[in-house]
């Protein structure tokens, strides 16, 4: 059997296993794992030098805020993506306008992902205020997942109390789809910023004061109630605490069904870091201290963290360009340094296993959002895609490298010691040697598939 493109000469890693080998392609999916070396018929043979190939990245917290405003969208979101090695990922409802929490604003999300995304996308739908009748719309219309806030994100799209939540958790449990919280107090964090802002506070310190440890501890723990009284599969996203990975650990234990995840900003900066890198590093839940971070580390290394993702959320110049701490865009861009940076600061400099971070970054996001095996796996009849990095390939991240929208991030001068070399999207090569091959529109509409699949 010929088969379509060899990658040979490299390290393949899978969530189970590091080995030396290659991976053999045909018609977009994964032939077959080869160990050691082979001679294929294939009709392009790539040798990668050595380099490491792992499964593509699965995002499954990503804002590219299409329809409607400037902040990214698809097209150089999915570009910044592919430079990132993140072949898939799946689209939070906000920050678009119309956000995603009904039928229309769905359909119009995704007719502008088959025309511009070059990876494959997924979308979540909106849990919001008054939006109960609108759940069996998005369910039927395919989103993989239900986002609802605690805390309110802003303009635009309604957080939630919790009988809302108690009853879009009903909803969910029924239907079999998870539930991602973004768990923080409005009511403690509304009080503690107009207190600050009465007192004249407008510096960058004040942001993370509003935003104490102990609020986001105490919305983790009551969503997960929540969550223990319906059976939903619950997602906790970008969790900044040890405490709160502790706490979720402890209730998954006792049976509650959820998964946790954590961000790339809250493992390569500390609170002294947003202080110096200043507005561009502003975002919720903030930036904690070091000793914070450490603890975070050790929950990851002891492999208490579920997920890794980038919670990219894009923003104009000019929406970081305050001195006004409260008028600053809450959100960091990180899709092209995200993989990168986990490598460089997890598996370089902590030892993190590499099989460790591709279950985090590809198979458990697969698994929780229903596209595995499909996506995240490195197993025949998989989609192929694939991300070849260079684990020993020094660099250091410009502003004029990034491919998003808007050229600015918290990231922009970290020293990354591993870089991407080459993405793979089902067979087909979309990011090489600094430039994107594929056209706008190849990507694939990912949609949740009836229980009986």
């Amino acid at each position: 059997m010929q088969i379509d493109l060899y990658l040979k000469n490299g390290q393949v890693v899978t969530e189970t296993a590091v080995f030396p080998g290659g991976v053999a392609i045909k018609n977009g999916r994964i032939a077959q794992l080869i160990y050691g070396e082979a001679e294929l018929d294939a009709r392009e043979v790539v040798d990668v030098g050595g380099n490491h190939i792992l499964p593509g990245v699965v995002d499954p917290h990503v804002h590219l805020s299409e329809p409607g405003t400037d902040y990214e969208g698809f097209e150089t979101g999915s570009y910044a993506a592919a430079a990132g090695g993140i072949t898939s990922l799946i689209e939070m409802p906000l920050n678009a306008l119309p956000p995603t929490v009904d039928a229309a604003s769905l359909q119009a999300k995704q007719a502008v992902v088959r025309q511009k995304s070059i990876i494959d996308v997924g979308l979540w739908g909106g849990l919001v205020d008054k939006n109960e009748g609108n759940l069996a719309a998005l369910h039927a219309g395919g989103v993989l997942g239900l986002k609802a806030f605690m805390s309110d994100p802003g303009p635009g799209y309604d957080r939630v109390d919790d009988d809302v939540l108690y009853v879009g958790m009903q909803f969910a449990a029924a239907h079999g789809l998870p539930v991602g919280v973004h768990a923080e107090n409005e009511y403690l964090t509304r009080h503690l910023r107009q207190t600050l802002a009465a007192a004249g506070r407008t510096d960058l310190a004040a942001w993370p004061e509003s935003r104490p440890p102990f609020e986001e501890l105490e919305a983790i723990e009551r969503t997960i109630a929540l969550a223990r009284a319906t059976g939903v599969q619950l997602h906790i996203v970008h969790v900044s605490l040890a405490e709160g990975v502790k706490t979720a650990v402890s209730a998954k234990n006792s049976g509650v069904n959820l998964t946790v995840e954590t961000c790339p900003q809250y493992l390569l900066l500390d609170h002294d870091d947003f202080l110096r890198i200043g507005p561009t590093a502003k975002c919720a839940p903030p930036i904690r201290p070091c000793a914070n971070v450490e603890a975070l580390w050790e929950c990851v290394l002891a492999g208490q963290v579920d997920v890794i993702a980038s919670d990219h959320s894009p923003c104009l110049l000019a929406q970081k360009a305050t001195d006004n701490v409260w008028d600053v865009w809450g959100g960091i861009s990180g899709l092209q340094t995200m993989l990168p940076g986990l490598l460089t600061e997890g598996v370089r400099r902590r030892g993190l296993p590499l099989p460790a971070l591709v279950r985090m970054m590809s198979a458990n996001p697969a698994r929780i959002f229903g596209l595995y095996p499909r996506k995240g796996a490195m197993l025949p009849g998989s989609d192929a895609d694939l991300v070849v990095v260079d684990m020993d390939k020094p660099w250091t991240l410009t502003a004029d490298q990034l491919f998003q929208r808007n050229k600015h991030s918290a990231f922009v001068g970290y020293g990354l010691e591993t870089a991407v070399v080459q993405t793979i999207r089902r067979g087909e090569t979309i990011y090489a040697n600094g430039k994107i091959l594929a056209q706008p529109g190849s990507g694939q509409l990912l949609v949740c598939l009836p229980a009986s699949a």
